[in-house]
């Protein structure tokens, strides 16, 4: 998953986690593109703390990842249903073609993926 997705993905998951601060230079940085520069002259601190800071509220974000895992569960479950809308447009084709017994093996796809779904998310 390429880098700016991730970490966009982290702080829409765990942003509310950091504090306040963290979070105002967080989204600066990664939300509003701003450089270390621009946030340091804003907020009348260092470019190296704002460096500091962005560098920890993503250790952070990446430790809650690590520890709760939602991101990878919520990716998952995407692609479990993607996989989900394919059989039953396959069932749809099976329903017109009156093939019933490719059509009860897809249903059986289907079930099992709604119990990974359920096991797994």
């Amino acid at each position: 998953m390429e880098d700016a997705v991730r970490k966009a993905l982290m702080y829409d998951f765990y942003g509310p986690l950091l504090t306040a601060r963290q979070r105002d230079i967080y989204e600066m940085y990664y939300g509003q593109d701003l450089s270390l520069g621009e946030i340091a002259e804003q907020l009348r601190i260092s470019r190296q703390a704002v460096w500091d800071i962005v560098k920890r509220a993503a250790v952070v974000l990446e430790e809650y990842e690590q520890k709760l895992g939602l991101i990878s569960k919520h990716l998952t479950g995407h692609k479990l249903l993607a996989e989900m809308e394919t059989r039953v447009a396959d069932s749809r084709r099976l329903i017109a073609a009156r093939d019933t017994t490719a059509l009860i093996l897809v249903l059986e796809e289907i079930e099992q993926l709604i119990h990974q779904i359920r096991s797994e998310v």
